[in-house]
């Protein structure tokens, strides 16, 4: 079952109805009230990141589901010219650290970096779960060139060891605690998220 695609924006326009939709989503597949209030929450949370985006945004949301797993979409159209593949080559290979605090204000800063890459701003937490691909990934809506694995950066975040700011970010993030993964893909056309949670 796919939703409605509601057409979303970072001055809060559609941003009540995709809520709404989630709501009627979860009422019509029956799911208890728990199950609701966690998709509503992710939803929030996708939206919140939404609000943050610099500059005048526009997307489209919707929400669908296959044996359990409920995904929520977030696409943003862009064109990834020439130039900007260049750049986001150059970005993923030099792993600088960057500013963003919390779990969704770095997938945020992730999620806008695709949209306009510029030279060196991703972390070496966000080359764990960045990777270029020609592999299918049916769940998007197209085949990504760029793939970002929210489960490979909390496996990374993991394996290092120490309990530093990126695990107390994962402890405290309702996204982290709740979803069952977040990806990113990156296409000639647009960048879209997907929020996992399965039942």
């Amino acid at each position: 079952m796919r939703s409605d695609v509601i057409h979303v924006t970072n001055e809060g326009s559609g941003i009540g109805k995709a809520l709404a939709e989630v709501e009627l989503v979860a009422s019509y597949k029956a799911l208890p009230k728990k199950q609701a209030l966690h998709l509503r929450l992710l939803t929030e949370e996708m939206m919140g990141m939404m609000r943050a985006l610099t500059g005048e945004r526009e997307a489209d949301f919707w929400i669908d589901d296959e044996d359990g797993t409920f995904r929520l979409h977030l696409e943003v159209q862009t064109i990834m010219n020439a130039e900007m593949r260049k750049k986001l080559l150059s970005a993923s290979s030099k792993g600088e650290n960057t500013a963003a605090k919390g779990v969704m204000g770095k997938i945020r800063d992730l999620f806008e970096r695709f949209l306009e890459p510029s030279d060196g701003q991703f972390s070496s937490a966000y080359l764990a779960g960045l990777t270029y691909t020609g592999a299918d990934f049916h769940e998007m809506s197209s085949e990504p060139l760029w793939m970002w694995s929210f489960n490979q950066y909390k496996s990374y975040v993991m394996e290092s060891g120490a309990k530093n700011e990126a695990w107390d970010e994962l402890e405290k993030s309702i996204v982290a605690r709740l979803a069952d993964e977040v990806k990113i893909g990156v296409t000639s056309r647009n960048v879209e998220m997907v929020i996992y949670k399965k039942y």
